[in-house]
C-alpha cells in the first residue's frame, strides 16, 4: 500500500476530518480513506471488497417474508421436553 503525506492541511478540513472520526469511532487516517473514496465515486466498491458477510441482503426481504422466516425460527426453538429426560 503507498503512502501519500499531504502539507498544509487547512485547519477547517482537519478539524472536519478529526470531528468526522471521533462520530463515526474510526481512525482519522480511515475517515480521509473513506471521504476520498466517496469523493471518487468508489465508496461501495471499497466496501465490497473490505466486508465478506451477508450485508448485502439486509432489508431484501418482504414483510411477509421475514414474517414466514421468523415463524419458521419460532417452530425451531421449541424445546420438546421428552427429548431432555
Amino acid at each position: 500500500m503507498k503512502i501519500i503525506t499531504l502539507r498544509n492541511l487547512p485547519p477547517e478540513v482537519e478539524r472536519r476530518i478529526r470531528k468526522r472520526a471521533r462520530e463515526r469511532g474510526i481512525s482519522a487516517n480511515r475517515a480521509v480513506i473513506s471521504l476520498i473514496e466517496q469523493q471518487l465515486g468508489i465508496a461501495q466498491t471499497a466496501k465490497k471488497r473490505r466486508y465478506h458477510d451477508l450485508d448485502c441482503l439486509f432489508g431484501a426481504w418482504t414483510r411477509k417474508q421475514a414474517d414466514e422466516f421468523d415463524r419458521g425460527l419460532a417452530e425451531q426453538r421449541q424445546i420438546d421436553p421428552e427429548l431432555w429426560r
